[in-house]
């Protein structure tokens, strides 16, 4: 292990074997700095995510930075009133919070009605939200609300964090190749511990410049530098010899009533090689493998997707589950949910 690394990250591995990511106390103060000054200042946090994950120990970080103390939330299942025991008692003027999405939808649905806890999430002056895409209507929900949400986007590999709704922070820079995001600065890890090939493959060199390959498709904008994410690379099949993003297919169905836990799977066909198929959780008293929806729902969702993503990319198969896996982070465990419709 290099000498300059301070802290080995593990990813969460929701799509492929998970990976130990090395950070130097360099890149990680790199990280703290440029949010500080994204935020408007630095302050006092409320860790609300494990340590193990990099959004957490830049909880850490940043408060090491601020030469402040964090307010811890008691372990356990994610309680709204515990959370707004936890962050009054925050002291400092400037106060501030991560959070995944199923934390924030959790707050905000409790928060509609509990005045108190509205008024302690006005309070915060950031709340960084990240882990996995900010669902749209969430967004919007939190920002009718007047609460002071960050969408992040960034990965262990980059510190955490690096651009905030759209904007790079600090030294980010990004640049899209083959339909790939790409990123450098000053907030890059080091690699991979103990693996040499896979850290070339991710992080280059051009022209003296060190890169890191993301995995992730998006685009910037040429006009004003906003980085918009559009899923993972490899959570793309082949359906019909046409290329299809369950990512998208994800964001469209999630946009329907009642569809926004939806998760897109592929899962072969021995016609087109490859299909969509959607997982949806609840439908209590069903079997499983049934679907809880209407039957004409699937014939309505395929049109739905197809309008905007073509035919190729119609769902196949809609399939019930009691609930949709979920990894620490609260992302979809996609390999646990293509193992359970193996067995349908």
């Amino acid at each position: 292990m290099p000498r300059q690394v301070a802290v080995v990250i593990e990813t969460s591995g929701s799509t492929d074997a998970p990976k130990r990511v090395m950070l130097s106390t360099d890149a990680l103060l790199s990280s703290a700095a440029a949010s500080s000054v994204r935020l408007g200042g630095t302050g006092q946090w409320l860790l609300a995510l494990p340590v193990h994950y990099i959004a957490g120990v830049q909880v850490l970080v940043r408060s090491i930075a601020a030469d402040t103390v964090p307010v811890v939330l008691p372990p356990g299942h994610f309680d709204p009133g515990v959370f707004a025991a936890s962050a009054e008692l925050l002291t400092e003027p400037l106060r501030f919070t991560a959070l995944v999405p199923v934390q924030l939808a959790r707050l905000v649905a409790a928060a509609a009605d509990d005045r108190h806890l509205l008024a302690v999430l006005r309070r915060f002056d950031g709340i960084l939200v990240g882990g996995q895409a900010l669902p749209p209507q969430l967004a919007e929900r939190a920002f009718d609300l007047g609460l002071h949400v960050f969408a992040t986007y960034g990965s262990s590999e980059t510190s955490g964090g690096c651009v905030y709704n759209g904007t790079p922070i600090g030294s980010t820079a990004v640049r899209v190749v083959d339909g790939q995001l790409e990123l450098r600065g000053s907030l890059l890890a080091e690699g991979y511990l103990d693996d040499p090939g896979r850290t070339s493959d991710r992080f280059i060199e051009v022209h003296g410049q060190r890169w890191y390959r993301t995995g992730d498709l998006g685009e910037v904008d040429a006009a004003t530098g906003i980085v918009r994410v559009l899923g993972r690379v490899d959570n793309v099949i082949i359906s019909g010899g046409e290329k299809v993003s369950l990512d998208a297919v994800e964001r469209v169905v999630r946009s329907l009533p009642g569809l926004g836990e939806a998760v897109a799977v592929g899962r072969p066909d021995a016609t087109w090689g490859q299909v969509p198929v959607l997982v949806v959780p609840d439908g209590a008293g069903k079997a499983p493998g049934e679907a809880v929806l209407p039957e004409d729902s699937l014939e309505r969702i395929g049109e739905a997707v197809a309008s905007v993503l073509g035919k190729a990319a119609r769902p196949a198969r809609l399939v019930r589950v009691a609930s949709i896996p979920q990894l620490p982070t609260g992302k979809p465990d996609r390999r646990q949910l293509s193992r359970m419709l193996a067995d349908l």
